[in-house]
């Protein structure tokens, strides 16, 4: 089991463009972010704050259907 890191909206994006995701719009400091796949579209909404709470990056993972562990790896 891995500690998530303390990382920014800016990296967490930077990552989820690796992992196919395409910024949709931005709305102030969110950035919607999107990915069309077989199974369905993700769909997700990252804010652009210089640290991200562990339970908001963690909802962003669960919504997306990412592990921990990949996420790591994106980084």
């Amino acid at each position: 089991m891995f500690k998530l890191p303390v990382i920014s909206g800016k990296e967490l994006v930077n990552a989820l463009e690796k992992a196919g995701f395409v910024v949709v719009r931005q709305k102030g400091s969110h950035v919607s972010l999107q990915k069309m796949t077989r199974e369905g579209t993700y769909r997700t909404v990252a804010p652009l704050h210089t640290g991200l709470a562990k339970g908001t990056l963690l909802d962003i993972l669960h919504q997306i259907g990412l592990s921990k562990e990949e996420l790591l790896d994106l980084l």
